[in-house]
């Protein structure tokens, strides 16, 4: 048996370097490539996918994972060895129901898509993007198809960033959620308006990275195993757990974009930096899923960046970073100015009270695209429709609408929910953290984060995709994902600002 275990694992790193190798030309695609090169990359692209997926669906794949399926049985079901051979069954029962030749064309279209993406984004015409959105809904549609008979149309998709989860189990997470966060957002509308006007002048590039460079450090990002580049959405990218590489993008008319969304992604990469080293070239050295993933990011850039503790210790050094443009603005100012609560267009620059509205907007308009009950041509139109009616704004241009998030052209439809089941997931783990360690407000406030990335090391990153997202939050917190602890989080923070 030790034989097949050694051949199984030397094909699965195989096939996980291959990925690694695509990440990589992914991550060029969108920092270096020259940008008149989408179709020569969608073809290396396309072979790279194409082999890796012939190998992982291979009848020695399959043979191996039968084989050592009552090996498995036999060992701690928390071992590494039955975790991997866990996984990667599930993975490969999936895989097989894919023809190659669909993964192979998916990639150069997605790689041909995305460049569209960004020269429509840029000159801000849909029709630009419209075919290509419309090649990559068919090719979802068809993907999902390969997995009938289902429940939804949009299981199949879900599971593939969610493993293990129905699309009726976030609708009704989400029918819990909206109305609670409706009712909040109508008591801080009544409220006097918070000035953060200081926040919408220019501030130098530099000085933004500098900051935000100085940040993470403190966090625990590790720079010698991963770096910063600027991309046109900010983005977090593993080619293995000692190269974690990060992306920012600086708004000329929102100063802290560049700062939350750094804060944002070195949340995901310290969670890839801190899997264990006894994982590396196998596919769980990754997150558990990307709810798990986004509690990190949103963790990382709300709860301990937008809180009251964090600027204790950094608005001096914000100040002394920018002292013309924080002339005359308290911390208190600057505290409330950054947690404004205001129904805006951009999804990655909402507050934490209108976010997960920009989520349950993007999951409805997708459900309807992958039914039929929508067309691509009439997205703009209902996108801003449905703007209105969940925010109350509609975009003036496609570019702060239908066109400002990169998922669709990458093809990650199933993707949104799991940014609000990660707020969720945050204020679930931050529950118990400050649990575990009463005193880590006041550890923040003296820009020690030592202690508190430490328990997530312990109880979150060594693991990896070792559990099902669903497990691994029910191992650590008591429950599976419920919207309480994030709403009780909201109402107590806002109350606390607003007067509420």
């Amino acid at each position: 048996m030790q034989v097949k275990l050694d051949r199984f694992k030397q094909l699965i790193a195989e096939i996980t370097d291959l990925g690694r190798a695509e990440a990589l030309l992914g991550w060029d695609q969108q920092t270096y490539m020259p940008r008149g090169s989408g179709e020569d990359r969608g073809n290396v692209l396309e072979t790279v996918a194409g082999l890796s997926h012939r190998m992982f669906t291979s009848s020695e794949m399959g043979d191996l994972l039968a084989e050592l399926a009552p090996y498995a049985e036999s060992l701690d079901p928390e071992s590494d060895d039955a975790c991997l051979i866990k996984r990667t069954a599930h993975d490969h029962e999936k895989s097989t129901k894919v023809p190659t030749e669909w993964v192979a064309e998916f990639a150069r279209v997605t790689t041909i898509g995305q460049m569209a993406w960004e020269e429509a984004k840029a000159a801000n015409k849909f029709e630009v993007f419209r075919p290509h959105l419309e090649k990559v809904l068919a090719m979802r549609q068809a993907y999902a198809n390969f997995f009938k008979p289902y429940d939804h149309i949009y299981d199949p998709l879900l599971d593939d960033f969610e493993p293990g989860m129905k699309t009726s189990e976030v609708q009704a997470i989400f029918n819990t959620l909206r109305p609670q966060q409706v009712q909040l957002l109508k008591e801080i509308a009544a409220k006097p308006v918070i000035d953060d006007s200081f926040l919408h002048i220019p501030y130098a590039d530099q000085g933004q990275w500098d900051f935000g460079v100085d940040v993470i450090t403190r966090f625990g990002y590790d720079w010698n195993r991963g770096r910063q580049d600027k991309a046109v959405h900010p983005f977090t990218t593993s080619f293995g757990i000692d190269d974690v590489r990060i992306t920012t993008r600086f708004d000329p008319e929102r100063a802290a974009s560049a700062l939350f969304s750094t804060m944002h992604e070195a949340g995901h990469a310290m969670y890839e930096q801190g899997v264990a080293k006894s994982l590396r070239r196998y596919p769980l050295a990754n997150g558990a899923s990307m709810a798990v993933h986004e509690s990190q990011s949103r963790m990382w850039e709300n709860l301990v960046g937008r809180s009251r503790a964090f600027w204790q210790f950094f608005y001096p050094k914000l100040l002394q970073q920018f002292p013309g443009q924080l002339a005359g603005v308290s911390q208190e100012q600057f505290y409330r100015g950054i947690n404004k609560v205001e129904p805006s267009l951009i999804r990655v620059e909402a507050d934490e009270a209108t976010y997960n509205l920009h989520i349950m907007l993007r999951l409805e308009l997708e459900i309807a695209l992958l039914e039929g009950s929508l067309q691509v041509g009439d997205l703009p139109q209902v996108w801003n429709q449905k703007m209105g009616e969940y925010l109350g704004v509609v975009p003036a241009k496609d570019s702060e609408g239908v066109l400002q998030d990169v998922h669709w052209s990458g093809g990650m439809m199933g993707y949104f929910p799991t940014y609000a089941l990660g707020n969720l997931v945050s204020a679930q783990l931050w529950e118990k953290m400050q649990q575990d360690i009463p005193n880590l407000d006041g550890q923040i406030s003296q820009g020690k984060f030592d202690e508190l990335l430490g328990w997530l090391r312990v109880n979150i990153h060594q693991h990896g995709a070792k559990f099902e997202p669903q497990v691994l939050i029910k191992r650590v917190t008591g429950t599976t994902i419920r919207p309480e602890p994030f709403m009780k989080y909201l109402r107590d923070k806002y109350s606390e600002i607003y007067n509420l």
